[in-house]
């Protein structure tokens, strides 16, 4: 049954009321609306599409001038979005740090991509971007802003900045000790690597 026309009720069609069900599907509409024009403008994480495989990484120490941290987005190849907590840092250098994914295929199984770097010399990356699912560690931070908007962020790198109105933290520096962290990305302007040494082995063998 059919309200009649112009009487400035909702009309029910199928048992859904257009009206109300359109109110509701606004959010939603500007949410996907939004997420196009910030990948299109470069405001989110997506410089190039991320595997479907996370990878991780730990270090004994982590030290940063220019530390900068808001949520933002990543893309896949199949244009899924994957949430992440991106570090910006605008110099880090990495004690004894640590790579490592794990690959399962089939008949063979297991199979793992493990590199050591820094163990004498430290790494040193300068524009640093790790796009994170999980970070831990025993940090400490100098001048330490939290909260502020992520889009006028400005201590850490050129480009490390969020979108409009969400959550963001920064600080003259940084440093973390017992560093793990799984992550989707990594983006650096340089990245220098000394004692590097990779290895691929059969089975599964990770940095934690």
């Amino acid at each position: 049954m059919r309200n009649a026309p112009g009487n400035g009720e909702d009309e029910v069609v199928g048992r859904i009321q257009w009206k109300r069900f359109a109110a509701l599907s606004v959010p939603g509409v500007a949410l996907t609306a939004a997420l196009g024009v910030a990948l299109s403008s470069g405001a989110l994480a997506a410089s190039f599409a991320v595997s479907g495989q996370q990878f991780k990484v730990s270090a004994d120490s982590l030290t940063g001038k220019g530390f900068a941290q808001y949520g933002s987005i990543d893309t896949n190849a199949r244009e899924e979005l994957l949430p992440v907590a991106v570090t910006a840092i605008g110099e880090a250098k990495l004690h004894n740090l640590c790579q490592s994914v794990v690959t399962t295929l089939p008949v063979i199984g297991d199979i793992s991509l493990n590199l050591t770097a820094g163990k004498k010399k430290p790494v040193e990356a300068t524009n640093l971007f790790v796009d994170a699912a999980q970070l831990s560690g025993d940090a400490g931070f100098n001048n330490i802003e939290i909260g502020r908007d992520a889009s006028t962020l400005d201590k850490g790198p050129e480009g490390a900045q969020g979108m409009q109105d969400l959550f963001g933290q920064q600080a003259d520096d940084v440093t973390i000790s017992n560093l793990e962290q799984v992550a989707w990305a990594t983006n650096a302007g340089t990245f220098k690597l000394s004692g590097l040494n990779m290895k691929i082995t059969k089975g599964k063998k990770e940095c934690f």
